[in-house]
């Protein structure tokens, strides 16, 4: 008797592009490795639209103005329990909606790579056996994660699976793999520019490439101000993505259309070649281009991190000494021209990014859930 392919839904959420760009990487591993059905669910915005659209709004906006008051809520919540009043309430946004999803595709698995937890409670409601896992894409620890009822979790780092365990979730049930990204940033051949050359111009000899990441919507802090003074360096050639931000790259055309080393990119899918193409990153520190940028091996600086988890990350790798912060234009600069003129810090910095590189995240993943649902068939046969 033929086994039918595994079933997995993939729950997300799309405040900012990292949530779902992990939940796309982990399902593309799953079709290739264990040629698996599966569903992403957009749980917030297929239950609550309304609600959704507002919370987005809400939170880009204090972002941008009262960042604050953000990392504030953030940090005070950051230890809070599951099964709080405040954990019962986050946790319960979604539920009509999962319970109608889970009825009709009858998963075998389904995974998070966004903390709104509404199906530990439902599953006892609905008396499933159905595993859940968890997928955190932060190099930081909220408490919305921990749950526990959840089965497996897969965190960035040996410190996060610390962590988990001494805030109660047994070790056994969490996985130190990286945080799941594009196996393009792994496999040379896969989501390379067709002419990469018309893109992204050979180099010249003695010429540091620096790219600028904004983020998915193009809300890096500062940049016009950071690409007036590095535009200046000499033998110094810039790659700015602005993400949906098209604004900005106007902005940036206007300025340095003359400039022979300054190029501008809308949203772009081929970030991975970018990176290949560069020698030091400028980025936001969420935790999706984080990891792109240890997989490509980049020294990374952050510019005025946003209070709460980007804070919370970029604190981590500078910890590590896989990153710098800086919270002024001029002490972003001088980071700048300290890695390009001493190539010993460049060279510590890089070895330290190596300690943190993980080998193809998604693919672990995968791997360790096909594995789950191996055991949990043959279980289901041997009683």
């Amino acid at each position: 008797m033929e086994v039918s392919a595994p079933k997995i839904l993939i729950l997300y959420a799309s405040y900012g592009e990292g949530h779902v760009q992990a939940a796309r990487a982990i399902m593309d591993s799953l079709r290739r490795l264990g040629h698996c059905e599966v569903q992403l669910l957009d749980l917030m915005a297929e239950s609550h639209p309304w609600l959704n659209g507002l919370t987005k709004f809400v939170y880009m906006q204090s972002f941008k103005t009262i960042p604050q008051l953000y990392g504030w809520v953030y940090n005070i919540t950051r230890g809070m329990q599951a099964k709080s009043a405040f954990g019962h309430v986050l946790h319960s946004f979604g539920m009509r909606q999962l319970a109608l999803t889970l009825k009709k595709e009858l998963p075998d698995l389904v995974i998070h790579t966004f903390p709104q937890l509404a199906l530990p409670a439902l599953r006892r409601k609905m008396g499933m056996n159905l595993p859940i896992v968890n997928v955190v894409t932060d190099f930081d620890l909220h408490g919305r994660w921990l749950h526990p009822d959840i089965d497996r979790y897969y965190v960035a780092t040996e410190d996060l699976q610390q962590e988990a365990v001494q805030r109660g979730i047994p070790i056994e049930r969490i996985a130190a793999t990286g945080i799941p990204i594009h196996a393009s940033f792994y496999n040379l051949s896969v989501n390379e520019v067709p002419d990469q050359q018309q893109v992204i111009p050979p180099l010249q000899t003695e010429t540091t490439t620096l790219l600028i990441m904004a983020g998915a919507y193009g809300v890096l802090s500062g940049i016009l101000d950071i690409c007036r003074h590095l535009s200046r360096l000499p033998q110094l050639r810039l790659l700015i993505v602005c993400g949906r931000n098209q604004q900005l790259k106007a902005e940036l055309d206007a300025l340095y259309a003359d400039h022979p080393d300054i190029y501008t990119y809308g949203f772009v899918d081929y970030v991975p070649a970018l990176m290949r193409a560069s020698n030091l990153v400028i980025t936001k520190p969420g935790g999706i281009t984080l990891s792109e940028s240890i997989a490509s091996g980049l020294p990374i600086l952050v510019f005025k991190p946003v209070p709460g988890q980007e804070l919370n990350n970029a604190l981590y790798l500078q910890q590590k000494g896989a990153a710098s912060i800086a919270r002024t234009t001029e002490e972003l600069i001088q980071h700048c021209l300290d890695l390009i003129s001493t190539p010993s810090l460049a060279k510590e910095m890089k070895q330290a990014i190596e300690l943190l590189r993980k080998p193809h995240p998604a693919d672990q993943i995968a791997e360790d859930i096909l594995l789950q649902l191996v055991d949990k068939r043959t279980s289901v046969r041997t009683n």
